[in-house]
């Protein structure tokens, strides 16, 4: 992990298999696609942190990244570059940097004529 001290934001190399927790709620996230690029991955507003640090914890989410993450949802990027899923659901919103993710809309299956 690459830490960007100046400005306090985590720029961390994601790889596909990669567990993030929150420090401002109870939101864990595994990385199903990762960009090759280090990216800041945030929930409620604040850098997420590895699941056995315990940087940061408490506080609360920042107003407008306090949506809440939904169990077993996955939530991508605008050019889906980037996907995490939801395995423990929490009161922050996911996002990279300011911009939140939005869930991904699930295919529909083929149909079986």
């Amino acid at each position: 992990m690459i830490v960007n001290i100046i400005s306090k934001e985590k720029n961390m190399e994601l790889r596909a298999g990669s567990r993030l927790k929150s420090a401002v709620c109870d939101t864990e996230v595994i990385a199903v696609k990762a960009p090759a690029e280090d990216v800041d991955i945030r929930c409620g507003g604040v850098a997420m942190n590895d699941p056995t640090s315990s940087d940061g914890e408490g506080g609360s989410p920042a107003e407008g990244a306090d949506g809440g993450t939904l169990m077993g949802k996955r939530y991508v990027n605008a050019d889906e570059s980037l996907e995490l899923l939801c395995t423990k659901p929490g009161a922050g919103s996911l996002g990279v940097g300011d911009t939140l993710l939005e869930i991904k809309e699930s295919k529909p299956l083929p149909a079986s004529d």
